[in-house]
């Protein structure tokens, strides 16, 4: 087949579903503007970053592109004179980075295609339509029954996914529409097992799941054909949207937030439910359950896009679930994302974060239960329950389903081995950077409460007591070395009163009368060892014994008063 001939399809093998957080780091004037430089990270990587430099026309631009969305976007407005004062550049420059902020943290919009050319040129240069394009004309040389009748503009919310409505040729009357897509991150299926899995899907049916009329893939992208539901998907009914418009422009911002009824809730969330029970048990993965890829036949739900694991295309709330490592299997994906689905059933809009605290109120309290039993703090934390038990729910349990349709799925058993394994590559890699954001969370966490103003605090009254013990501590070091220097300037002292070559009194004539020299002071006992002998340490003992040595040491003998000694000892003779 011609399609299978090489083409450029200009891939790159990322992962369109890693948000991308954009920081103004600085401005620059050059004549008659201001370029604005921006730092741009993709994921919480700081190596996997990179810098842009944008002009204020360029903003302008790109929110032109974004008004379909009907959304009040915050960009500031333009100013034509005295737009180089320097107060002037420092405000538009915390007003772009509002601006930035509001449309990095919208779900819709931080995925859609100009956003990612703004922010990320490098990779999303490439122009897909036209890629989409040749891939159908190559198509369209085997096949001339089918015909183009015109291209669907962004119907859907993938970058590398278009979308063309077709009819047959001897069936005018009739439409359906192709859908083309690149291959994505997650595809760990040789070309060979991928071709047999496309094809399979084309030839079975269940009662829930939207038949696929032809399949085929590449090397390098994939085309389905299956028929054009008028009435569109379940998101189209709960947005009162129209099936060909644009994405941004039906559930951006709806007109009117209303929920379903409750019957509807309880019928569509059971057949969506026996379907994912059904590819569970088969080993089919999935993972891409969401309000538009659910298709409305009268009160019927068919699943779309079965083949979005097989050719690996990240899920629409894959930066949600990445965010909880207990939702680190494809079912448990599938549960959570029925948890959104359900709360937009439910609520006429998605959540506006996850996990959900508290919800508003239900048309029953059975709905609330299973919301809760999904998306709670609690269940993303210790982990989703099964399909089986959110069917034996009371909100679903008493539903009756009559649909009588025949199921064929009859997966051969050399493509089930492959479609293990690659269930498999996708859940190491979804369990791989779970695990580089919890750590990256814990990182921050630390980082946050290191620099908190309560632990600078504590860090400063901490500093303080540590240094006045050290102050304390160095000066009873000095106290110390003092008496120690004191200590030998006394034992230097009093070496000349006992030195042998201290003077000796002048002896006189033999029978004269003579001075004896003053006795020897007593000699000092030796103190008990169990006595308590004060230490150096001591600074008051240490400074009296300092005072006595220095005043042994300062001893003049001259300064000895003169004494007369009246000598008894000698006999009298009256």
């Amino acid at each position: 087949m011609a399609f299978m001939e090489k083409l450029p399809a200009g891939k790159v093998l990322l992962d369109d579903t890693t948000p991308l957080a954009a920081v103004v780091e600085a401005s620059q004037s050059l004549h008659s503007h201001t370029e604005y430089i921006i730092r741009v990270q993709r994921g919480i990587s700081m190596e996997n970053s990179w810098q842009i430099i944008r002009r204020y026309s360029d903003f302008d631009l790109l929110n032109n592109s974004l008004q379909v969305s009907a959304l009040s976007l915050p960009l500031p407005p333009k100013k034509l004179i005295g737009n180089m004062d320097r107060e002037f550049i420092a405000e538009r420059q915390k007003g772009l980075q509002n601006y930035l902020n509001v449309i990095t943290s919208n779900h819709i919009l931080s995925n859609c295609e100009p956003v990612k050319k703004f922010l990320d040129p490098n990779n999303y240069s490439v122009n897909y339509t036209e890629i989409a394009l040749q891939h159908v004309s190559m198509f369209f040389r085997s096949e001339p029954k089918w015909e183009v009748v015109e291209p669907l503009k962004d119907i859907g919310w993938r970058i590398r996914k278009k979308y063309f409505l077709m009819k047959i040729k001897n069936q005018p009357k009739e439409r359906l529409v192709l859908s083309w897509a690149d291959l994505g991150p997650d595809k760990y299926m040789s070309d060979k097992d991928l071709q047999c899995a496309v094809k399979f899907i084309s030839s079975c049916s269940h009662p829930y799941i939207y038949k696929v009329i032809f399949a085929t893939a590449s090397e390098s992208s994939a085309l389905v054909i299956r028929s054009f539901n008028e009435k569109g998907t379940l998101k189209d009914l709960i947005y009162k949207a129209k099936p060909k418009d644009q994405f941004l422009k039906k559930y951006c911002n709806p007109k009117k937030i209303q929920g379903l009824e409750l019957q509807q809730i309880k019928t569509f969330g059971r057949q969506i439910l026996e379907v994912l029970k059904f590819l569970h048990e088969k080993g089919f993965p999935y993972g891409h359950l969401h309000a538009s890829n659910v298709v409305l036949e009268g009160d019927t739900c068919r699943l779309l896009d079965l083949e979005n694991s097989l050719l690996g295309l990240p899920s629409f709330y894959r930066s949600y679930f990445t965010q909880f490592r207990k939702i680190n299997t494809l079912e448990a994906v599938d549960v959570h994302c029925f948890g959104h689905l359900l709360y937009e059933m439910t609520y006429g809009r998605p959540p506006d974060s996850v996990p959900v605290d508290s919800f508003p109120p239900a048309p029953s309290n059975s709905v609330v239960t299973v919301l809760e039993s999904i998306l709670s703090p609690e269940a993303t934390k210790n982990g989703m329950p099964t399909v089986s038990r959110l069917l034996q729910m009371p909100l679903f349990s008493d539903v009756f389903l009559t649909n009588s349709e025949k199921t064929q799925f009859k997966i051969p058993s050399k493509l089930k081995e492959a479609l293990k394994t690659a269930k498999e590559c996708i859940e190491k890699r979804l369990v791989e950077e779970q695990k580089l954001i919890h750590q990256h969370r814990r990182l921050t966490r630390a980082q946050s409460h290191y620099g908190s103003e309560e632990e600078k605090k504590k860090r400063k009254i901490l500093a303080r007591k540590k240094s006045k013990r050290s102050a304390f501590e160095s000066g009873e070091e000095q106290t110390m070395k003092s008496s120690n220097s004191n200590n030998s300037a006394g034992s230097g002292a009093s070496s000349p009163l006992t030195s042998p070559s201290s003077p000796v009194p002048p002896s006189t004539a033999a029978g004269a009368s003579t001075i004896p020299s003053p006795p020897p002071p007593p000699a000092v006992p030796p103190l008990p060892p169990n006595l308590d002998v004060p230490t150096q340490s001591d600074p008051v003992n240490s400074t009296s014994r300092g005072a006595l040595l220095s005043s042994i040491q300062n001893f003049q003998k001259g300064a000895l008063k003169k004494t007369e000694t009246c000598d008894y000892s000698v006999p009298r003779i009256s």
